[in-house]
């Protein structure tokens, strides 16, 4: 029971800046991040950090940038957390853009969150002109690869450079900002949604210590972790960096996704966030890998031994799996899960080898993070226990006990930005409607079925989350995507329940399946014959391409 086991120690901070001094002050010395240019892996240290946001906060009051809305586009990189920390320890407020984004969408994104400057990587030089054209409020456009200054277009590293002269001469405008109130507007989030223009999240500088401090205290990190998910979503951009900033971790930035699998080679860390398709790969790999070798039949004996030395207190695991613990750079020890559902046997199976995936619940406008599972109390089935700075309640209870999960705490967003009729529909009395439906397990552990807007209701009445159908196809080795929907009536009942499903080519060829459909129905069957007869499926569709999906990798519904 989680009352077996206390909350982490965590030390408290009340501001960003007093985060990042304490770190200076602790771990001043010790490697903060670590990452590729070219062949070169360049490290930089906590204090040479702290120096870095002072250059670069110091440049940006010398261009009279002190209390604007300052957006940064561009893939993960050490700059990139520079710009991040510099504005969330000034008075301004930071707008993290999705480098996924058509151009007219940028657009409307720097113009509803009245952004005044924008950094910005090589890729977006293209578009500036017509960014400047369409948005003549924007002062400045950074980019971090301008070798020279344009009127308007500026070279990142000039300004670090005319920052830190000013800095060195005396000028300590920014390092001496005086305390500002950390519930006022801090971080705006445009969140990716799948229908229709982002919403603009606004986040507190309380709302971000809230979530590092009390997430840290539920579910902690080690020294060293592989940062891969992209820093303009909460998940990473706060569970991520500010959390690992705070316990003094070394940031090793992954410098793309193809090279994940080298660079856990490169950095060995000893924790990693993902999403849980990625966990997912990695799964149907190791399986794909011992079937080729001729050594799966070895690998599931293997699991059964140790299982059995585990319960006597013998754990062997490192060492009988240590061809896959090798595979991850040998010193992996936990892998953070987050943004969807994960299916349990996942779970099951990275502790059966001896690495420990935790699932966790969160959504952006929570800061991101509610809940998560906890290293010793974890249940893959569940998103955990929830933050303690937090309360839960469930509206609108269905028969079978699942109710939408509200959530009010110090982790709740201010609102959407400029939007105050969408704010008064989800935030009533300080509670925030999620969209998401669940219930608590008897350990009250939160488990998350499915989204409001995807609940399907039959025409007899009862109630199916289509993602925990989702969940048990997704078992089946060649199925790559599936998204379940009602089958609907003349008159617009819903009658029934059909899977659409994209299969992965490779796989079906491997597995020499010559009849894809006959042998999807028998597996779908398979996977869901625990389940009550009304949540069974009764038509099949496979598709011929895979679904569209938002930025976030998230099937559009």
């Amino acid at each position: 029971m989680q009352k077996n086991y206390s909350l982490n120690k965590v030390t408290k901070f009340d501001s960003i800046n007093e985060m990042l001094e304490l770190a200076v002050k602790e771990a001043g010395n010790k490697i903060a991040f670590k990452y590729k240019v070219g062949d070169e892996i360049k490290e930089v240290t906590y204090s040479n950090f702290q120096n870095d946001t002072i250059y670069l906060g110091t440049g940006l009051h010398f261009l009279g940038i002190t209390n604007s809305h300052i957006a940064v586009i561009g893939e993960n990189s050490y700059d990139w957390i520079t710009v991040y920390l510099t504005v969330l320890k000034s008075n301004s407020v930071i707008v993290p853009v999705d480098k996924e984004l058509p151009v007219s969408d940028i657009i409307n994104v720097l113009q509803h969150s009245d952004s005044e400057v924008l950094f910005y990587s090589k890729k977006f030089d293209k578009y500036i002109t017509e960014i400047s054209e369409a948005l003549p409020n924007i002062k400045y456009f950074i980019g971090f690869d301008n070798k020279d200054d344009n009127e308007k277009i500026l070279s990142y590293k000039k300004l670090m450079e005319t920052g830190k002269k000013l800095f060195e001469n005396g000028n300590t405008s920014y390092s001496e900002i005086k305390k500002t109130d950390t519930n006022k507007l801090k971080m705006l989030v445009y969140t990716s949604g799948t229908t229709g223009m982002a919403k603009g999240v606004m986040l507190s500088e309380h709302n971000l210590v809230s979530c590092v401090y009390y997430g840290l205290q539920v579910s902690t990190v080690y020294t060293t972790c592989l940062s891969v998910l992209p820093y303009h979503h909460t998940y990473e951009a706060v569970a991520g960096l500010l959390v690992a900033l705070h316990h003094h971790c070394t940031i090793c930035i992954n410098d793309s996704l193809k090279a994940v699998l080298k660079n856990l080679q490169l950095y060995k860390p000893d924790y990693i966030y993902l999403v849980p398709a990625f966990a997912e790969i990695f799964y149907k790999k190791i399986w794909a890998n011992a079937k080729e070798t001729g050594k799966d039949k070895a690998l599931r004996i293997m699991i059964k031994v140790s299982n059995g030395l585990r319960k006597v207190g013998i754990d062997l695991r490192k060492k009988l799996f240590k061809s896959v613990h090798q595979a991850f750079g040998g010193n992996l020890i936990k892998i953070v899960c987050g943004g969807a559902p994960i299916r349990p046997e996942l779970g099951k199976f990275f502790n059966d080898i001896g690495l420990n995936l935790i699932n966790g619940y969160g959504i952006t406008e929570c800061s991101p993070l509610v809940s998560a599972n906890r290293d010793y109390f974890n249940d893959c089935s569940t998103v955990g226990v929830v933050l303690p700075c937090c309360d839960i309640k469930f509206e609108n209870v269905t028969p079978d006990g699942d109710g939408e999960i509200c959530v009010k705490g110090d982790i709740v967003m201010m609102g959407y930005y400029k939007n105050p009729e969408l704010t008064k529909e989800v935030l009533v009395d300080g509670w925030f409607k999620t969209g998401d439906y669940g219930r608590f397990n008897d350990k009250h552990q939160l488990i998350i079925n499915g989204r409001k807007k995807n609940l399907i209701v039959l025409e007899n009445g009862k109630n199916v989350f289509p993602e925990e159908i989702e969940n048990y196809i997704m078992g089946i080795p060649y199925v790559q995507e599936v998204v379940v929907v009602g089958i609907k009536n003349d008159i617009g009942s819903e009658t029934g329940l059909c899977a659409e499903v994209f299969l992965n080519a490779d796989k079906v060829k491997e597995l020499n399946i010559t009849d894809a459909n006959t042998k999807l129905k028998q597996d779908i069957a398979e996977a869901c014959k625990d389940l009550p007869v009304y949540k069974h499926i009764s038509k099949i569709v496979i598709r011929d391409k895979e679904f569209e999906k938002t930025t976030t990798n998230k099937i559009k519904r």
